[in-house]
Protein backbone atom coordinates (compact mmCIF):
# COMPACT_ATOMS: atom_id res chain seq x y z
CA UNK A 1 0.00 0.00 0.00
CA UNK A 2 1.22 3.42 -0.96
CA UNK A 3 1.49 6.73 1.56
CA UNK A 4 -0.86 8.20 -0.47
CA UNK A 5 -3.78 5.32 -0.02
CA UNK A 6 -2.55 4.76 3.70
CA UNK A 7 -3.89 8.85 4.12
CA UNK A 8 -6.98 8.02 2.21
CA UNK A 9 -7.79 4.77 4.07
CA UNK A 10 -6.90 6.83 7.39
CA UNK A 11 -9.15 9.53 6.71
CA UNK A 12 -11.83 7.45 5.77
CA UNK A 13 -11.89 6.13 8.79
CA UNK A 14 -11.47 9.24 11.21
CA UNK A 15 -14.25 9.97 13.03
CA UNK A 16 -15.44 13.04 13.88
CA UNK A 17 -14.69 16.28 11.76
CA UNK A 18 -16.60 15.41 9.06
CA UNK A 19 -16.00 18.44 6.37
CA UNK A 20 -12.39 19.13 7.38
CA UNK A 21 -12.17 15.36 6.72
CA UNK A 22 -13.81 15.78 3.28
CA UNK A 23 -11.39 18.83 2.31
CA UNK A 24 -8.83 16.35 2.66
CA UNK A 25 -10.09 13.41 0.95
CA UNK A 26 -10.95 15.98 -1.98
CA UNK A 27 -7.56 17.65 -1.98
CA UNK A 28 -5.57 13.97 -2.21
CA UNK A 29 -8.42 13.10 -4.99
CA UNK A 30 -7.76 16.29 -6.82
CA UNK A 31 -3.55 15.77 -6.07
CA UNK A 32 -1.63 12.77 -6.44
CA UNK A 33 1.23 14.79 -5.08
CA UNK A 34 -0.64 15.86 -2.07
CA UNK A 35 0.83 14.38 0.42
CA UNK A 36 4.74 15.86 -0.80
CA UNK A 37 5.95 19.51 0.19
CA UNK A 38 6.43 19.73 -3.46
CA UNK A 39 2.57 20.20 -3.93
CA UNK A 40 1.85 23.92 -3.99
CA UNK A 41 -2.07 23.54 -3.33
CA UNK A 42 -1.02 22.24 0.00
CA UNK A 43 -0.18 18.79 1.17
CA UNK A 44 -0.61 16.30 3.94
CA UNK A 45 1.76 16.61 7.28
CA UNK A 46 1.75 14.08 10.22
CA UNK A 47 2.35 15.29 14.08
CA UNK A 48 2.26 13.72 16.90
CA UNK A 49 1.73 15.71 20.88
CA UNK A 50 4.13 14.14 22.56
CA UNK A 51 2.87 13.62 26.14
CA UNK A 52 3.86 11.89 29.59
CA UNK A 53 0.70 10.96 31.36
CA UNK A 54 2.47 9.70 34.83
CA UNK A 55 3.90 13.01 35.17
CA UNK A 56 1.19 15.05 33.73
CA UNK A 57 2.87 16.92 30.77
CA UNK A 58 3.39 17.63 27.53
CA UNK A 59 6.18 18.39 25.36
CA UNK A 60 6.20 21.37 22.98
CA UNK A 61 8.83 22.29 20.63
CA UNK A 62 9.53 26.44 19.76
CA UNK A 63 9.16 26.19 16.15
CA UNK A 64 12.58 27.92 14.54
CA UNK A 65 10.64 29.00 11.67
CA UNK A 66 6.86 29.97 12.96
CA UNK A 67 8.35 31.20 16.23
CA UNK A 68 5.53 28.90 18.25
CA UNK A 69 4.96 27.01 20.89
CA UNK A 70 3.92 23.53 18.63
CA UNK A 71 3.61 19.55 18.96
CA UNK A 72 6.45 18.25 16.80
CA UNK A 73 5.74 17.20 13.12
CA UNK A 74 6.48 18.34 9.56
CA UNK A 75 6.25 16.58 6.27
CA UNK A 76 5.85 13.54 4.69
CA UNK A 77 8.89 11.39 3.09
CA UNK A 78 8.71 8.85 0.71
CA UNK A 79 10.15 5.81 3.18
CA UNK A 80 7.35 6.64 5.69
CA UNK A 81 5.12 4.35 4.30
CA UNK A 82 2.34 5.23 6.24
CA UNK A 83 0.74 8.47 8.05
CA UNK A 84 1.56 6.82 11.69
CA UNK A 85 5.27 6.53 10.75
CA UNK A 86 5.23 9.59 9.52
CA UNK A 87 4.22 11.34 12.97
CA UNK A 88 6.50 8.90 14.83
CA UNK A 89 9.51 9.85 13.06
CA UNK A 90 8.75 13.57 13.14
CA UNK A 91 8.06 13.14 16.72
CA UNK A 92 11.06 11.27 17.35
CA UNK A 93 13.10 13.47 15.27
CA UNK A 94 12.06 16.36 17.20
CA UNK A 95 11.74 15.37 20.48
CA UNK A 96 15.09 13.43 20.60
CA UNK A 97 13.02 10.60 22.63
CA UNK A 98 13.57 6.98 21.25
CA UNK A 99 10.72 4.73 22.38
CA UNK A 100 7.85 6.95 22.27
CA UNK A 101 4.54 5.06 21.17
CA UNK A 102 1.51 6.24 19.18
CA UNK A 103 -1.69 5.99 21.46
CA UNK A 104 -3.97 3.73 19.80
CA UNK A 105 -7.27 4.14 17.56
CA UNK A 106 -5.67 6.49 14.71
CA UNK A 107 -5.16 10.24 14.52
CA UNK A 108 -6.99 12.21 17.53
CA UNK A 109 -7.73 15.25 15.11
CA UNK A 110 -7.14 17.29 12.29
CA UNK A 111 -5.65 20.49 12.09
CA UNK A 112 -5.59 22.74 8.22
CA UNK A 113 -3.61 25.76 8.84
CA UNK A 114 -1.48 27.92 6.37
CA UNK A 115 2.63 28.23 6.64
CA UNK A 116 4.97 30.11 4.64
CA UNK A 117 5.55 26.99 2.51
CA UNK A 118 1.83 26.11 1.82
CA UNK A 119 -1.41 25.05 3.51
CA UNK A 120 -0.92 22.12 5.77
CA UNK A 121 -3.67 19.71 5.95
CA UNK A 122 -2.48 18.32 9.18
CA UNK A 123 -3.27 14.79 10.36
CA UNK A 124 -2.55 14.87 14.59
CA UNK A 125 -1.41 12.25 16.47
CA UNK A 126 -0.85 11.41 20.25
CA UNK A 127 2.35 9.65 21.09
CA UNK A 128 3.24 8.38 24.81
CA UNK A 129 6.50 8.98 26.26
CA UNK A 130 8.65 6.21 27.98
CA UNK A 131 9.34 6.29 31.91
CA UNK A 132 12.37 8.26 32.02
CA UNK A 133 12.40 9.63 28.94
CA UNK A 134 15.08 12.34 28.12
CA UNK A 135 14.25 15.22 25.09
CA UNK A 136 17.46 16.53 23.04
CA UNK A 137 16.65 19.71 20.85
CA UNK A 138 17.06 19.12 17.64
CA UNK A 139 18.34 21.69 14.83
CA UNK A 140 14.56 22.52 14.02
CA UNK A 141 13.78 24.01 17.24
CA UNK A 142 14.56 27.13 19.18
CA UNK A 143 13.61 25.58 22.51
CA UNK A 144 11.99 21.89 23.66
CA UNK A 145 10.30 22.10 26.75
CA UNK A 146 7.84 20.20 28.90
CA UNK A 147 4.44 21.64 30.35
CA UNK A 148 2.19 20.72 32.71
CA UNK A 149 -1.22 20.46 30.92
CA UNK A 150 -3.11 23.50 32.57
CA UNK A 151 0.06 25.86 31.38
CA UNK A 152 -0.18 24.56 27.37
CA UNK A 153 -3.04 27.52 27.00
CA UNK A 154 -0.58 29.84 28.21
CA UNK A 155 1.94 29.69 25.99
CA UNK A 156 0.35 27.40 22.73
CA UNK A 157 -2.22 28.80 20.83
CA UNK A 158 -5.49 27.26 20.30
CA UNK A 159 -4.52 24.63 17.76
CA UNK A 160 -2.35 23.11 20.06
CA UNK A 161 -4.98 23.42 23.05
CA UNK A 162 -7.57 21.46 21.10
CA UNK A 163 -4.84 19.03 20.19
CA UNK A 164 -4.29 18.86 23.49
CA UNK A 165 -7.74 17.73 24.84
CA UNK A 166 -8.24 15.63 22.39
CA UNK A 167 -5.12 13.68 23.48
CA UNK A 168 -5.69 13.35 26.81
CA UNK A 169 -9.25 12.39 25.95
CA UNK A 170 -7.29 9.15 24.10
CA UNK A 171 -4.52 7.98 26.73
Amino acid sequence: MSLHDDAVLVLKEHQGQDELRQVYLDHLAAHPDGLWKACGAGHVTASALVVDPSRGRALLTLHKKMRMWLQMGGHCEPGDGTLARAALREATEESGIDGLTLAPGGPVRLDRHHTPCAWHLDVQYAAVAPAGAVEAISDESLDLRWFPYAEVADVADESVVRLLEATLARV
